[in-house]
C-alpha cells in the first residue's frame, strides 16, 4: 500500500498537538512531527499577510489519507486549513513496514463463548 507524508500547518504549538492527538489516536496517522515556529506569508482575502506558524508531517497510508484530510478539517481552527499530501517512493522497508502497522485500527478482542 502507498504511503504519504502529509504537510500541514497550526497556528500554535497547542493546536498542532491537538492535531497530532487527534490523528494518532484515530490511527490515521503513524507519526507526527511537530516543526517550528515558522514564518509564513500568504496570500488571504486580497491581501498578502504574514504569521507565525507550526509545520507538522504525518506519516500515513494511502487507505487513511481521506479520513485524516476530513479530521484535520474538522479539528483545525482555520477557515482553509494547508494539509498536502506528498507519495513517498523510497524508504527504509522496516519503516514503511511500520507506518502500515500502526495505521491499523484496533481490534477489541473477542470475547470467549459463554459455556451453558
Amino acid at each position: 500500500m502507498k504511503k504519504y507524508l502529509v504537510y500541514m500547518t497550526a497556528g500554535s504549538v497547542p493546536e498542532a498537538r491537538r492535531l497530532a492527538q487527534a490523528l494518532l489516536e484515530a490511527r490515521l496517522a503513524a507519526c507526527v512531527n511537530i516543526l517550528g515556529p515558522i514564518q509564513s506569508l500568504y496570500w488571504w482575502k486580497g491581501a498578502v499577510c504574514s504569521g507565525r506558524e507550526v509545520a507538522l508531517l504525518a506519516k500515513t497510508t494511502a487507505g487513511k489519507l481521506d479520513a485524516l484530510i476530513r479530521k484535520v478539517r474538522a479539528v483545525h481552527s482555520y477557515d482553509v486549513p494547508c494539509v498536502v499530501a506528498l507519495p513517498i517512493t523510497k524508504g527504509n522497508p522496516e519503516f514503511l513496514a511500520w507506518i502500515e502497522k500502526e495505521t491499523q485500527s484496533l481490534r477489541r478482542p473477542r470475547r470467549p463463548a459463554r459455556i451453558r
